[in-house]
């Protein structure tokens, strides 16, 4: 804490220095002369700190002046109160050392009253004349040489004006009333200089004016108006006439952008904006006009893209493809166009559907529905077996490039009992299991298929009666074709058997492994195969099974009870086999590389596809294949549709 007499010490200094300060101030209010000011005179300074000006004095006019000293167009075009206001902080101004006699004050009212009734200079009552006078009077009046400071930049003003604007004989007049000035002597050299380059520059404005009006803007190349102004510029930077010529050079470019919109060419009106971007690089009018162009190409293209929609939508891919076109072509930035681009490719290659749908087809004359598809993607993969697979058998090579540039639906399940039921009730069809008597059964006694008389296709893998969510066995190859020719009259599509190839493109899913889920055993359930882990109804296990695995079933478990694949399909490598519309081939040899059905006329060995519930490991890679003949059924066998798209 500071002592009492510290205290005491501050408190003295503090009340003396506003003494000082309060002093001062009253003697500058009252007597302003003992600081060279005269009464009603105050001094004010300008923004910039420029030299003294006399408010007291000055017009509204220009006291708005020197508020707009840092605002506003080029010097050369400004308002000459602007400029003269900006010219008289070079003024330098006497110490004035007496008060004006009322003689002088009375010639500086007269001489401020002619300033501002523009009577300059020229004549006895010109304000010039009367601040000479003054002067003459009292020489160190400041106001005086103020005056005639800001009559001479008055004049100097209004000449650079009348040059800027390329008025030659107004600028010649008030140049020779500035040579009546004294002092003027260095801003009469510049002026005559300036008037030397406009008598030079004018006839190239007048010429270049003459082109604008004849549509020789900025072509051809070598005479025309644009050329002309910049060969102005360079004589003369400053010449606001060129510029102007410039901005009207630039509109008529911008027109001729605007008029190429008008006929749809908006290629020529990219061509006219780049164009106009190089005359005025970010002009407003350049700014302007390309948000209005891209405003019109904008609603052009999405108009036209609406009509490619609509093509689309009434099924005519070849309009709309060309319209899609036509919008990228007008619009390439158009955000809606990925979208119809999908669409288009989708209706090009998938029907309108989209890679991965799934969709169900109704019967047109019955009730009822087919079985849900899964739209399969385009692609290409390697069919068979790599020459150096372990595993391979000659059935599965050569391996070679298949390409399926269409896509198909494919059945998401193998064909369950209640399907096939409703087939055979509504349509009469006679299965070949009930025709020819029989199929293939498991005999859980000895562990392998016998033949059964009595099993047919509404019976499961063991012979018992099967339940309708069960994938239909004891089925042939007939009764599989008879199946989709049935589906292809209820609904008016195409259905059929997928091709081999087909087949094995949607069962590896994109993949290239032993399996479509990797190349050993699975560590979760994915599909119902052979494990080491199952158990029949009398505790059977299998002798060449994938270790560790176990599924629950020993048969075919109801469909759609496991993982799907990539593609989404179902039960693609296990549950059982399935047929394929393919004849059997010994080899891959020949074999068709765009994905359609080998097919032999009147050939009875039909291609088997896709591991079973009793398969071996070596069975269910995705490249095995094996043959039969098509009037087998099994309990190990079943078939799935695709329909086309």
């Amino acid at each position: 804490m500071p002592r009492n007499a510290i205290l005491r010490r501050q408190r003295f200094l503090g009340g003396a220095l506003g003494m000082l300060v309060l002093g001062v101030a009253l003697t500058y209010h009252f007597f302003p002369q003992w600081f060279h000011v005269t009464p009603g005179q105050t001094p004010q300074r300008a923004m910039n700190l420029g030299g003294v000006a006399p408010a007291g004095n000055l017009p509204p006019q220009r006291v708005a002046a020197i508020n707009e000293l840092n605002a506003g167009p080029p010097l050369t075009l400004a308002p000459t109160a602007v400029i003269v206001a900006r010219n008289r902080m070079n003024a330098t101004l006497p110490e004035q050392k007496s008060a004006e006699s009322p003689e002088v004050k009375e010639l500086l009212a007269r001489a401020i009253k002619a300033f501002h009734a523009g009577q300059l200079a020229g004549d006895p009552d010109s304000a010039a004349a009367l601040f000479m006078q003054a002067l003459k009077e009292q020489p160190d009046s400041r106001r005086a040489v103020q005056g005639l400071f800001d009559v001479r930049a008055r004049l100097v003003a209004e000449i650079d004006q009348d040059i800027a604007v390329g008025d030659v004989d107004a600028a010649a007049d008030l140049l020779d009333t500035l040579r009546t000035l004294p002092n003027a002597e260095q801003e009469v050299a510049q002026l005559e200089e300036s008037l030397k380059t406009l008598a030079t520059v004018r006839p190239m404005l007048s010429r270049a004016a003459a082109m604008l009006q004849q549509g020789k803007a900025d072509q051809p190349k070598g005479d025309n108006a644009l050329e002309l102004y910049h060969q102005v510029q360079q004589l003369d930077p400053q010449n606001a006439v060129a510029e102007q010529g410039i901005f009207q050079v630039q509109r008529a470019v911008l027109d001729r952008a605007l008029a190429a919109v008008a006929q749809n060419d908006f290629a020529d009106a990219d061509k006219q904006l780049a164009r106009a971007q190089a005359i005025r690089p970010g002009s407003q009018q350049m700014h302007d006009v390309q948000q209005r162009i891209d405003d019109m190409r904008r609603q052009r293209a999405s108009g036209v893209l609406a009509q490619a929609r609509l093509a689309l939508d009434g099924g005519n891919l070849e309009l709309a493809t060309r319209l899609v076109a036509q919008a990228r072509s007008t619009d390439p930035d158009l955000p809606e166009l990925a979208q119809v681009d999908e669409q288009l490719t989708n209706a090009r290659l998938y029907a309108s559907y989209k890679p991965g749908q799934v969709f169900t087809d109704r019967y047109v004359d019955l009730p009822g529905k087919a079985p849900a598809m899964v739209v399969v993607p385009t692609g290409s993969f390697l069919m068979g077996a790599a020459a150096d697979d372990e595993d391979r058998t000659d059935a599965q090579l050569p391996q070679h490039r298949v390409t399926l540039a269409k896509g198909f639906a494919m059945a998401r399940t193998e064909v369950s009992v209640g399907e096939f039921r409703e087939f055979v009730r509504a349509s009469g069809y006679v299965p070949d299991s009930v025709k020819l008597g029989g199929a293939s059964v498991y005999d859980e006694r000895s562990g392998a298929l016998r033949d059964d008389a009595s099993a047919s296709w509404q019976d499961d893998y063991a012979g018992r009666k099967a339940d309708d969510n069960l994938p239909v066995v004891n089925i042939s190859w007939n009764d599989a074709v008879a199946y989709a020719k049935w589906l292809s009259e209820r609904t008016g599509k195409q259905y059929r058997l997928p091709s081999e190839a087909e087949f094995e493109y949607a069962l590896r899913g994109d993949t290239s492994s032993r399996y479509w889920w990797g190349n050993a055993t699975p560590d979760k359930t994915v599909e119902n195969l052979t494990g080491s882990g199952d158990r029949s109804r009398s505790g059977r296990r299998w002798s060449n099974a994938f270790r560790g695995y176990r599924d629950g079933y020993w048969g075919p478990a109801p469909v759609m009870s496991f993982a799907a694949n990539p593609f989404g399909l179902y039960d693609m490598d296990g549950n059982v086999s399935e047929w394929v519309a393919d004849c059997w081939h010994d080899n891959y040899i020949r074999a068709p590389d765009d994905g359609s059905a080998w097919i032999n006329p009147g050939c009875r060995a039909h291609v088997l596809r896709g591991g079973s519930w009793g398969s071996s490991p070596a069975q269910v890679t995705s490249a095995y294949r094996q043959g039969a003949d098509g009037d087998v059924r099994s309990g190990r066998v079943g078939f799935r549709v695709v329909r086309e798209l």
